[in-house]
């Protein structure tokens, strides 16, 4: 049973900086990909940012590239998300998934297993 549990959120002023912690277990990841993905208020749950845990290929919202790094400790099965100059607009829940199967990074239906969610709100 695989099992996805983020740690992180909180409230930062505009400009501020966030890190998100996504710990796994019941798996080795070593052939998942990893993702955050947010959905903010009257939203649809939108992706964020995607890791493929072999090799470490990365890949980013426009709308956080330059902003946003996604990186894993595999000592730990562990996935971070390190947000930097946040913005009013990335306040939202976010949310870690995994998915072994392959299809497009961005597609939140590819994702099998999900977080719970951790609550990221950035104040103007």
């Amino acid at each position: 049973q695989v099992q996805l549990v983020e740690s992180g959120g909180g409230l930062v002023q505009a400009g501020g900086s966030l890190r998100l912690s996504c710990a796994a277990s019941g798996r080795t990841f070593s052939t998942y990909t990893m993702a955050w993905f947010r959905q903010a208020p009257g939203k649809e749950r939108e992706f964020v940012t995607a890791l493929r845990w072999s090799g470490g290929s990365t890949y980013y919202a426009d709308s956080v590239k330059g902003r946003f790094t996604i990186s894993r400790d595999n000592a730990k099965n562990t996935v971070y998300l390190q947000m930097n100059s946040l913005k009013p607009e990335d306040t939202a829940v976010y949310f870690c998934a995994a998915r072994q199967r392959g299809g497009s990074y961005w597609y939140r239906g590819s994702y099998d297993y999900w977080g719970q969610g951790t609550q990221v709100t950035v104040s103007p």
